[in-house]
C-alpha cells in the first residue's frame, strides 16, 4: 500500500465519492466523471495538483452559475456527513479550492459557503485570495468569525489570516502592520478548544518574524491572564526564544548571564556519514548557591549549496538546575535525508546555547 499522502486520492475513494454525488445529483455522469479525473498525466500529479484537478473536474458536472454550484457542494458535504464518510479529511481539500478557484468574483456567496465548509474541510488556504483582494471586508469577517460558536471556524478566523501559513500565499499587508489582527487573537487567546488557541500561537508566532516588538507588547498586556494564554504567548515566542532574543528570554526568566559553566564539550563523531547520526556530550554545571533556570539549546551550522553555514537551532530542555547541579549530556542530531533540507558533504559545525547565549562550538564533517 502506498505512503504517499496523494495517494489518498485512491480509485476507491473517488468511486465512492460518486456514489454520493449521485445521491445528491440523480443526473450525475459517474463514469465519465471518473475517465475525467484519471486523465492522462495523473500519475504524475503532486497533492496539491489532484486536488486542484478534482475541483476542475468537478466544475465541469455542476451548474454553470457559481452560487447554483455551491449549494450543491454544501448538499453533497452534508450528505458526506449523513453517511460519515470514512476520511482522513485532507482529501477534501478541492472543497475549498472550488472557492478560490470560481468564488473570487462572489464575495456573497463565498463567504457564507468558507463558513460552512471549513466546518467540514479547514478553507485556511482558499480564504487568503479573498483577503488580498477585499482586505477590508475580509478583516472584519475574520473579527466575526473569531466569535463563531464553532471552534473550526474560530480556528479559521486565526489561521487563515496568519501572515505566514506554510504553504499558502503570504498577506504582506498583515506582515507590514499585523494590527488587524489583534483583535481576532485577543478573542482567540484563551479559547476553550486547544485546537483554536494552537492556531493563535502559530499567529502570534508569524508575527514575530517581522514585528518582534508587537509580541513583545502582547506578552506584557497578556501575562497571568490565563495558564491557556500563557502557553498561547510562551509557544507563540519559540521563534524569539530560538533566535535569543534578550528581553523575550527575560519575560520567561533566563537570565543571559546566569552562573552556568560548560565543560567538556565532545564531538563523538567527528566525520558523520549522510545517513547516519552526529553525536556530542557536554557537562553543564550551576555554579551559584542557588536555583537557575536553563533553557538548553543547540545550534547545527549545515553547509549550504555556496559552502556557506547556516544555523538551525534544536531545543534539548527548559529545567531548573540546584545549587551546585552538574549533569552530563548527551545528544543525537540525524543526517538522513528528509525533504525539507538536503545535505552537503562538507565542513558543518555544531553549538551549545544556554539561556539564548552560544557558549561552545565544535567543527565536524558530513561525508559522502
Amino acid at each position: 500500500m502506498s505512503t504517499l499522502l496523494k495517494d489518498v486520492y485512491s480509485p476507491e475513494f473517488f468511486h465512492r465519492f460518486a456514489e454520493v454525488v449521485q445521491k445528491v445529483v440523480p443526473t450525475f455522469e459517474k463514469a465519465e466523471f471518473l475517465n475525467q479525473i484519471f486523465a492522462d498525466g495523473w500519475e504524475t500529479k503532486e497533492l496539491k495538483a489532484r486536488m486542484r484537478h478534482t475541483a476542475q473536474v468537478l466544475h465541469h458536472f455542476l451548474p454553470g452559475q457559481y452560487p447554483a454550484a455551491v449549494s450543491l457542494l454544501l448538499q453533497i458535504i452534508r450528505q458526506l456527513q449523513d453517511e460519515q464518510f470514512p476520511v482522513q479529511h485532507v482529501e477534501f481539500m478541492f472543497f475549498p479550492d472550488y472557492v478560490e478557484l470560481y468564488g473570487l468574483e462572489d464575495l456573497e456567496t463565498s463567504v457564507p459557503a468558507m463558513e460552512q465548509i471549513t466546518q467540514f474541510i479547514s478553507c485556511e488556504f482558499a480564504v487568503r485570495p479573498f483577503i488580498l483582494a477585499y482586505p477590508a471586508q475580509m478583516m472584519t469577517q475574520m473579527l466575526l468569525w473569531s466569535t463563531h460558536e464553532h471552534a473550526w471556524v474560530r480556528r479559521f478566523a486565526s489561521e487563515g489570516a496568519r501572515p505566514r501559513l506554510p504553504w499558502a500565499m503570504a498577506l504582506p499587508f498583515l506582515k507590514r502592520d499585523p494590527a488587524p489582527l489583534l483583535p481576532i487573537l485577543e478573542n482567540l487567546k484563551a479559547d476553550s478548544s486547544e485546537f483554536v488557541r494552537r492556531s493563535v500561537a502559530n499567529n502570534l508566532n508569524d508575527i514575530s518574524k517581522d514585528n518582534p516588538d508587537l509580541v513583545l507588547h502582547l506578552l506584557a498586556k497578556w501575562k497571568g491572564h490565563s495558564k491557556e494564554t500563557d502557553w498561547v504567548v510562551k509557544h507563540g515566542s519559540r521563534t524569539l526564544l530560538k533566535q535569543g532574543h534578550p528581553e523575550v528570554l527575560r519575560y520567561f526568566g533566563y537570565e543571559d548571564d546566569a552562573p552556568l559553566e560548560v565543560k567538556n564539550f565532545q564531538v563523538l563523531t567527528p566525520a558523520v556519514a549522510l545517513g547516519k547520526d552526529l553525536q556530542f556530550s557536554f557537562q553543564l554545571k550551576n555554579t551559584a548557591q542557588v536555583p537557575q533556570k536553563v533553557r538548553l539549546e543547540y545550534g547545527v551550522y549545515y553547509q549550504k549549496a555556496n559552502q556557506s553555514l547556516a544555523r538551525k537551532v534544536f531545543k534539548i530542555s527548559e529545567r531548573v538546575f540546584a545549587p551546585a547541579e552538574e549533569c552530563t549530556i548527551s545528544r543525537r542530531q540525524s543526517f538522513r535525508p528528509i525533504t525539507t533540507r538536503r545535505y552537503y558533504p562538507g565542513a558543518h559545525r555544531v553549538s551549545l546555547i544556554v539561556n539564548g547565549q552560544e557558549k561552545d562550538i565544535a567543527d565536524f564533517i558530513v561525508v559522502p
